[in-house]
């Protein structure tokens, strides 16, 4: 696991070069047979790596000798045989070609840009700049990423001019200064054939062997314990793994200075985890921390999120996720999580809402309105950035793979759950990669195994939520292995703070480093008495305005983020 950066030029060659926003690099490995010499560089896990060991008659059991190996047995489809999560570099000397590879689901990021016949690749969007000519610039469509998408970014989509990522489930091949792009893996839709018993069998079977492999670590293994099911199953699996080998797991659990005092029930976050949290650790018997987070923390990270993601992110539902896994880096560096359950088996409310199905819009960030409330009106007029929003939602629709049997009503769902896969689990995936690396902590996700999102993928709805159940499928599944009581229990996300405290010293940064600072980079977009007045009004915590978390408090400090990056990155307005 690690970060890295490198070009490869027609006339240059392959070199690898050297990261600059992370401390912990990967180091290039380079292995010779029969003849031929290929280098490595590999960010990522191998979950399969005995199978796949066995299968090339290895005598090794080391992830980039493995990877490589296969490359060098089987061409650059041996990428369908890898079960894992990586963004990797191979360059082959023998043939003089170059490839990028990225995992299924995009766990691992993979930038690159093109200057001629030259092409520079990095882990970090941040990392490129090192190189003289690639430059931070937003053009028209970086500010419609920001201010119109943002924290959701279109896919391949860097954000800077000219800088793209490869695509989740894909590969890039450079040879002669010709780039090519392959697609290798995405979601298949054909008709379910197993009976509603057997269905939940196998998804129990799926979600048990993955949780299992994904264990396997030269670390000590740990969870990230919320209370709710997806968390809660994987820890059950876990907790029950370690003790026939007699060890215990370690659990962690996060939440807000003050939220026991000022937390609001909403129709997004019905009840506070805490007392989960505790039956669970009585359940499982691990040994647990509660981890808290004080409102200057919580701010502080606003900033070192953009560090880490090299973008203004998801302000600080990130800032939040960053402060925790520096925290539980201190105790373990690898984590099981239960994120992308929603996604994956149906679990947020846009799935089950009669909106979601009439409206033609990314289910979690539908107004606009809200996103240029800040905004002066001459930007709002200048940038497409509703008819911007409508492409990229358009088009991630028309490339949703349907069946001809399904309903009109299932080819709905079919849409909005490519939505989720392709769009909302990605930026989820990412914000837990960025904070968890970034402290060098190995932060996983089970639950989004390739092969549980291909099978549930064509379960029928009346079986992945029966009785109008979010995640029935998964509960099911889970039968036996938590409490009853959690395994049914009402979907509450990721906390957040609901400590006035906590937006009042948001305002008073905005004010201060914003709108009072005339050489605010941002000022050139806000508009003064609009943010004033934004200021001084109540904020609706129940009305987000991307996600199920990002409201009124959230937007200030998205703002305080774009204004921290721009003023970082210097970055150039070229339209």
């Amino acid at each position: 696991m690690g970060t890295f950066t490198g070009f490869c030029s027609r006339n240059m060659g392959f070199a690898p070069g050297r990261c600059v926003e992370e401390t912990k690099h990967a180091h290039p490995v380079t292995l010779k047979r029969q003849g031929r010499v290929c280098t490595l560089i590999l960010n990522g896990e191998l979950y399969n790596a005995k199978e796949l060991g066995r299968e090339l008659k290895a005598d090794t059991d080391r992830n980039e000798e493995l990877f490589l190996l296969a490359y060098m047995q089987y061409g650059p489809e041996f990428v369908q045989k890898i079960n894992g999560v990586f963004g990797a570099v191979i360059w082959d000397e023998t043939k003089k070609i170059l490839f990028l590879f990225r995992d299924r689901i995009g766990a691992k990021p993979m930038f690159y840009t093109q200057k001629k016949e030259t092409l520079f690749f990095a882990s970090a969007i941040g990392s490129l700049f090192q190189y003289p000519g690639v430059d931070p610039v937003l053009d028209e469509n970086g500010l419609c990423e920001i201010f119109a998408l943002g924290p959701a970014r279109t896919p391949g989509n860097g954000v800077f001019r000219d800088i793209y990522e490869v695509l989740p489930g894909h590969y890039l091949s450079f040879a002669d200064g010709i780039l090519k792009d392959h697609c290798y893996w995405n979601v298949k839709s054909q008709p379910h054939e197993d009976s509603r018993e057997e269905t939940v069998e196998k998804t129990a079977w799926l979600l048990e062997d993955s949780i299992k492999r994904q264990m396997e670590s030269e670390e000590t293994i740990s969870t990230f314990l919320s209370g709710g099911v997806d968390s809660s199953l994987v820890t059950a699996v876990c907790a029950d793994a370690l003790r026939e080998k007699g060890e215990r797991l370690q659990t962690f659990s996060f939440d807000f200075e003050g939220n026991r005092q000022y937390f609001q029930a909403n129709a997004f976050q019905p009840s506070q985890d805490r007392p989960w949290v505790e039956q669970m650790v009585t359940y499982c018997g691990s040994e647990h921390r509660y981890l808290e987070c004080s409102n200057e923390k919580l701010a502080e990270y606003l900033y070192k999120a953009v560090d880490a993601r090299c973008l203004p992110c998801m302000a600080d539902v990130e800032s939040s996720m960053l402060y925790f896994c520096s925290q539980v880096s201190q105790y373990s560096k690898a984590a099981l999580t239960g994120e992308c359950a929603d996604e994956i088996f149906g679990g947020y409310p846009w799935f089950h809402k009669k909106e979601a199905f009439e409206t033609d819009g990314f289910p979690w960030s539908a107004d606009q309105s809200v996103r240029q409330s800040l905004l002066q009106e001459k930007w709002i007029r200048k940038l497409p950035m509703k008819e911007y929003a409508e492409e990229a939602y358009e088009k991630a629709v028309r490339e949703t793979p349907c069946c001809t049997e399904d309903s009109p009503v299932e080819k709905r769902r079919r849409e909005i759950a490519y939505l989720n896969l392709k769009w909302f689990m990605a930026t989820l995936l990412d914000r837990m990669e960025r904070t968890s690396t970034w402290y060098g902590l190995s932060a996983r996700v089970p639950i989004a195994d390739y092969r549980i999102i291909e099978y549930v993928w064509n379960v029928p709805w009346s079986v992945k939520c029966e009785d109008g159940i979010p995640k029935a499928l998964l509960r099911r599944a889970g039968k036996g292995k938590v409490p009853d009581e959690v395994l049914w229990r009402k979907k509450s996300p990721y906390p957040k703070t609901y400590n006035p405290q906590y937006e009042a010293l948001l305002a008073d940064r905005l004010r201060e480093e914003v709108l009072q600072d005339t050489s605010a980079p941002i000022r050139a977009f806000l508009d003064r008495k609009k943010a004033e007045r934004f200021l001084n009004s109540p904020k609706d915590y129940g009305k987000p305005w991307y996600g199920q978390l990002m409201a009124g408090p959230q937007m200030i400090a998205y703002m305080l983020q774009i204004n921290y990056w721009m003023k970082k990155y210097q970055i150039q307005i070229k339209l």
